[in-house]
């Protein structure tokens, strides 16, 4: 039996839901917990993000600048944030991810129309969203180092980590200016397909709370290079090739998307090394060859000289293809 978190009913009550059955969706790596909720005809998804570990006042916000924008967030329908509950817009249960997995022929149509979206996406002014600046993402590629090094037993070099990302990072924060709204999760697990790929339906946008301004290559990555789902190279090529069409990037944009497939990468092995070893959660560690066979291509573009040799002196070659079994 499914224990239901305190001042669930309360909330119901308050939005109007009271009568609703409630039914738990499985959890993802957050602390957050959905509810789908059914009432007679009505339908509607409850998310609870309890304080301190989440807070859902980011996710409103950007829900609300995505939808005045003519995107699809889910519509909101309730709130009350200090609590952590927000009644949302039920999307179904058509994810890109699921959606492709029994229907492989769909995926370059389905591919293209979350190209399309992004080239959209990032038509529009930047949000009033926080920068993502130089901190920010050598914050992130310290997860590699603070959490993947020492669980695989590596001394590495820290000084050394952070003076390669910084040297390599630094020619695409210029092109970054005045930068798109990066919704930093866009990839096949937060896409819902509202109507079939073929037809060009408008697609659903979820988990984007952690939203910033920054570079349009990182949403581009994210999708392509996604550690939950095999994207073939032919395919993630084309792709490239599509956004580079529409919206006349060129060679530097191209160096970009490698320089922040590679930052995206180590962040996320670093992240998926954490969830194993603080929060329990191993069942990541078996996405992790795909992460590295991706930041390998990245690392293989002259753009991260500077962090390919760092790899090279403080990652021996074995762990680079490390599938999980080596993390204690």
């Amino acid at each position: 039996m499914t224990t239901l978190p305190d001042g669930l009913h309360d909330f119901l009550r308050e939005a109007g839901w009271s009568d609703a059955a409630i039914d738990p969706l499985p959890g993802d790596a957050s602390f957050r917990r959905y509810f789908r909720l059914r009432a007679g005809d009505r339908g509607a998804m409850l998310m609870h993000a309890p304080p301190p570990h989440e807070d859902p006042v980011p996710f409103l916000d950007v829900a609300g600048w995505l939808t005045a924008n003519g995107l699809r967030a889910p519509a909101i329908h309730h709130a009350d944030a200090q609590a952590g509950w927000v009644l949302l817009e039920d999307f179904g249960d058509d994810r890109m991810r699921d959606w492709l997995d029994v229907r492989p022929d769909d995926e370059r149509a389905a591919y293209e129309s979350a190209v399309d979206a992004l080239v959209e996406l990032h038509r529009l002014p930047p949000g009033p969203f926080a920068p993502y600046d130089m901190e920010a993402y050598l914050r992130e590629v310290r997860l590699f180092t603070e959490w993947y090094a020492p669980a695989v037993g590596l001394d590495v070099d820290f000084a050394g980590h952070d003076a390669a990302w910084r040297e390599a990072l630094a020619p695409l924060l210029e092109r970054q200016e005045p930068g798109v709204t990066v919704l930093r999760d866009y990839h096949a697990e937060n896409i819902m397909l509202l109507g079939h790929p073929a037809e060009r339906a408008p697609q659903g946008l979820i988990d984007f709370q952690d939203a910033l301004v920054g570079h349009p290559a990182y949403d581009l990555v994210s999708l392509l290079q996604d550690a939950r789902r095999e994207v073939p190279t032919a395919l993630e090529a084309a792709m490239l090739d599509r956004y580079a069409e529409a919206t006349g990037a060129g060679d530097d944009f191209r160096a970009d998307y490698a320089r922040l497939g590679a930052q995206r990468n180590a962040k996320i092995v670093g992240i998926f090394t954490r969830l194993h070893k603080r929060d329990g959660k191993p069942r990541y560690l078996s996405m992790i060859p795909r992460v590295w066979e991706a930041m390998e291509r990245d690392l293989a573009h002259p753009a991260l000289a500077p962090v390919a040799s760092w790899f090279d002196a403080n990652v021996p070659e074995p762990l680079r293809r490390a599938h999980g079994g080596e993390i204690a």
